[in-house]
């Protein structure tokens, strides 16, 4: 984001991020925040999509494209995530397999950052 709005002649000012106001009690919470904060993402690339819309700023439609297709899939990745803990709850052997399967993911960008 930095680069496109620089790229593009914006001026760029970073500021704190305020330290999160809840409690985290067991890992199904931590997962149910990771998906919350997922959606919160979406929304805020969305709000910045639909001014893009309403100015017809095509480059920065096309620009954010990436990363909402990516939001959809980290949304789908959170909420499967999610039912899977709640098969395996405290069950020390899914719990190992969803570990295995979780350390054998790799990251793949569909964003490219030549933008």
């Amino acid at each position: 984001f930095r680069k496109f709005l620089l790229d593009n002649g914006a001026k760029v000012k970073f500021e704190g991020i305020e330290k999160p106001s809840y409690t985290l009690n067991s890992t199904y919470d931590l997962l149910e925040g990771g998906l919350k904060h997922e959606k919160y993402v979406t929304k805020l690339i969305t709000n910045i999509y639909n001014v893009a819309f309403e100015e017809k700023d095509f480059k920065t439609m096309q620009f954010l494209d990436g990363f909402l297709k990516e939001q959809i899939e980290e949304e789908k990745n959170a909420e499967d995530l999610l039912k899977k803990m709640s098969l395996f709850g405290n069950d020390s052997k899914g719990l190992y397999l969803l570990n295995q399967e979780l350390g054998q993911r790799t990251y793949v960008s569909e964003v490219s950052n030549e933008m």
